[in-house]
Parts: C-alpha cells; structure tokens; sequence
C-alpha cells in the first residue's frame, strides 16, 4: 500500500512519456484486505480457528480432544473453494473474458508466498496475515523487478533466493521452539 502511494505521488511525466504506467486503484486489494482481516480474526478469536489449528498440527490428537477433524477438513475445503472462487471471478472480472489456462505454472510461486509468510511446508504452523504478507513480498518482487527495468529473468532467481531464506528461516524457528518445550 506504501509502495502504491509512493508511485502515484512520485510518477513523473518523464516516466509516463516513457510508458511506465501509473500504478492505479484496483478492487482486488479491497478484497485481498478484506479476506485478509476476516481470516485474521477468523483464526485467532474462534474455535473453527482452534480446530483449524488443532487439525493442521496432529489430526488424531485434535480427534482424541473433541475437534471434529472430518468436519473442519470439510469447511476448510469449502473455504479455499470459496476463495479460489473469488480469485477466479476477480480474475474474469479484469480480463473480460474466461481463459481455462490462465494462472497454469504459478503454483510455485503460490507456495513460495506461503512459505515466506511462514507457513511450514509440513504443515501444522502459519497464520494467515503471514500468507498475506509473503504474498504481497512475491508480488512486489514479480512486478517490481520489470518495473525497475531489470531483466524480467532475475525474478526467478529472486524468488528462489527467498525461498530459500524462508526455508531456513522457518527450519531454525521450528528447531528453536521445538527445544524449548523439551
């Protein structure tokens, strides 16, 4: 949001002459912030939050508490559909039109955004202001490299850097908490 104030108070006539294009106001960050402060609070004030996290960390253990792991798995698959439904309509929304292929080879970097928000590829440890957070890191990086006017290649490379760190980061995080409950 600070990078988008900062481009549209700092744009020169030079730069539009130029065809660098002003950064513009899209309804996809209302939601994006919206569907980001909803799962916030979703996940830290109530008990599907609980059981969300109860499910993710050891599935029979929830069980042997009283969480009905079958049923959270069950909402939470409803949930990514709902929200792959957003995506999709917001998607179609600014495309006009309706492509079967569109968004096909980015998975990779859908899981780079969860892993540098902290999510931990075993599952069980995240929070969803993390995911939102690694993703507006990817973004920035996918369309600030080209804006910067740097070989649009360097972006991979980028992305692999940081997931990288990530890894590292989360792996000795993970280690260090797991030695302090010992």
């Amino acid at each position: 949001m600070i990078g988008l104030i900062v481009k549209l108070l700092f744009t020169t006539p030079d730069e539009i002459e130029a065809g660098v294009a002003p950064a513009q106001f899209s309804m996809r960050n209302v939601w994006f912030i919206v569907f980001t402060v909803v799962m916030v609070w979703i996940l830290g004030n109530t008990r599907f939050g609980s059981w969300t996290f109860a499910v993710g960390g050891n599935k029979e253990a929830s069980r042997q508490v009283g969480v009905p792991a079958a049923r959270t798995k069950t909402q939470l698959f409803m949930l990514v559909s709902g929200a792959a439904w957003l995506v999709g309509m917001l998607l179609a929304f600014r495309l006009n039109t309706i492509q079967a292929s569109t968004g096909d080879g980015l998975e990779f970097q859908f899981i780079i955004a969860a892993v540098v928000g902290g999510t931990l590829l075993s599952g069980g440890y995240g929070t969803a202001l993390g995911g939102a957070l690694g993703a507006v890191i990817i973004a920035m990086a996918t369309l600030g490299i080209p804006f910067a006017r740097w070989n649009s290649d360097w972006r991979f490379m980028f992305l692999g850097v940081i997931l990288l760190l990530a890894v590292i980061a989360n792996r000795s995080i993970r280690t260090r908490a797991e030695a302090m409950r010992r």
